[in-house]
């Protein structure tokens, strides 16, 4: 196994920088106790600044050609003001006094009446769950495209179906600072890495593609893992590709369905986590609204958020309200414990924040957002679980979906699935559709195996026009009956 080794930290990347663009755009504490103090000169019951820093990055391989290499920089500064369930919020890209200034004074504009003095900020300390030797921004192009030539070799040597290789590298180095008139001050450094490759393969009149990808919180040495390695992944998505050829049309009907550990979690996460969401129950349009204590799911399912697991996609210090991301259950043992909270959220349920605020950039607001999404493990061996199912369909890998989230209802195709006939994986299967209800799944769940794992980087939530970073988990899953939607003629 090669890895590719990391260039050295570069003064103004280090993991103690202060906010990026420096002297004299540098927001300090005193800076920042003062624009909350303009924030505040009318009134509202509190402020925030929100200051953010991203380098990004991309570089995209065809055909042993870059035929794409990006790179951009993106800095600016929005302030809130809260009064009640509402908000004032303006946001600058330019750094000048004069224009936070502005930028304190137009969020301000929500409020009326009497302003209110702003207390001295302090620095907040927090863990450190994705610190880098450095980030992989810093690592050279030449080493980059080495990388992504590997694997297109790799998958070309793999099979000589194979007729096409794309492979891809995105990055970004992202600083926030956040300081409330709370008298909170902030600051976290977010490492980001993906990496991917497509391979087209083709017999016989049939194509079909397949990807492997992964990465999250790390720089390079996310490569140095066992079966992350650039080559690894590039037979990975030629195995699927041809899985892929020889797979036959899917039944349709009621039936039952196992899903497979690890990227599976994406179904719980679009079908019942975005329910669990408090905005959503705040505003009363979620399925799970005024259901806490109730049942909502098997007894065998306890469903987490953790925003603490190290280096995971999803990750993080702090959420862009300045709240350490923290571990939430909110179903246990089948029963629904609690929602995802931002500030809004928290305050609305008088309860404290979970730390799940979180944006897309500075010219966002946050939202109650996921970050890592979990359903843990049960008592039952995978294997087992398999051999219990007579007829049904083994879901590997999900492609896109769609949810409603206030029935719970939802359409997710698969990428990669199989039969199960007398207890045996047998043949691919393709064009299938899982078409269900999010509750009435959890509910279904017979079986869960004891095999927890978690995705490995690649996923990204979408909500309300913004996109950040998530993580999934499960283990296998048996659901005792669910709609498939197939294309094979059916017999009799």
């Amino acid at each position: 196994m090669s890895t590719v080794q990391s260039a050295p930290a570069q003064q103004g990347l280090s993991l103690q920088a202060p906010f990026a663009p420096g002297a004299p755009y540098e927001i300090d504490a005193e800076r920042a106790q003062k624009l909350l103090a303009i924030a505040l000169r009318r009134g509202g019951d509190a402020a925030d600044l929100f200051a953010e820093f991203v380098v990004g990055g991309s570089l995209v391989l065809e055909e042993t050609i870059v035929k794409s290499a990006s790179r951009g920089v993106s800095v600016g500064v929005g302030i809130r003001v809260r009064r009640g369930m509402a908000a004032g919020y303006a946001y600058t890209e330019d750094l000048a006094w004069e224009s936070l200034v502005r930028c304190a004074e137009t969020a301000a504009q929500i409020a009326e009446g009497q302003g209110r003095e702003v207390g001295p900020v302090g620095l907040k300390t927090h863990p450190e769950r994705y610190r880098v030797a450095a980030p992989s921004i810093l690592a050279s192009g030449h080493d980059k495209r080495e990388l992504l030539l590997r694997a297109d070799a790799a998958a070309r040597a793999a099979d000589a179906r194979v007729q096409r290789v794309e492979a891809s590298l995105a990055e970004s180095y992202r600083e926030i600072l956040i300081a409330t008139s709370e008298g909170v001050f902030v600051r976290d450094i977010q490492p980001m890495m993906r990496f991917g490759v497509r391979a087209i393969a083709e017999s016989g009149g049939k194509r079909q593609s397949g990807s492997s990808g992964g990465g999250g919180r790390f720089g390079m040495e996310y490569f140095a893992q066992p079966q992350k390695d650039a080559e690894s992944h590039a037979r990975e998505a030629v195995r699927l590709a041809l899985a892929m050829l020889d797979a036959r049309e899917a039944p349709a009907g009621e039936m039952e369905v196992v899903l497979g550990p690890g990227d599976s979690g994406i179904l719980l996460h679009e079908a019942v986590g975005h329910g669990l969401e408090a905005d959503f129950n705040r505003k009363g349009v979620s399925n799970y609204s005024g259901r806490i204590g109730t049942p909502v799911a098997s007894a065998l399912c306890t469903v987490v958020d953790r925003a603490d697991l190290d280096h995971n996609r999803g990750s993080i210090n702090v959420d862009d309200e300045g709240n350490v991301g923290t571990s939430t259950t909110l179903i246990e043992n089948g029963i629904l414990r609690g929602y995802l909270h931002d500030n809004f959220s928290a305050s609305h349920f008088k309860l404290d924040p979970t730390g799940n605020g979180r944006r897309e950039s500075f010219r966002a607001t946050p939202l109650p957002r996921m970050t890592n999404t979990l359903l843990l493990a049960g008592p039952h061996d995978h294997d087992e679980i398999i051999r219990s199912v007579k007829k049904g369909i083994y879901a590997q890998r999900f492609g896109g979906g769609q949810v409603d989230i206030a029935s719970g209802d939802f359409v997710f195709s698969l990428s990669e699935a199989y039969l199960i006939e007398d207890g045996k994986l047998t043949a691919p299967v393709k064009d299938v559709n899982l078409i269900g209800n999010g509750p009435d799944a959890l509910s279904k769940v017979t079986m869960l195996g004891n095999n927890l794992e978690v995705s490995d980087g690649i996923w990204t939530c979408g909500k309300d026009g913004q996109s950040v970073p998530v993580g999934v988990g499960c283990p296998t899953i048996k659901i005792a009956s669910m709609t498939v939607g197939g294309t094979a003629v059916q017999k009799g």
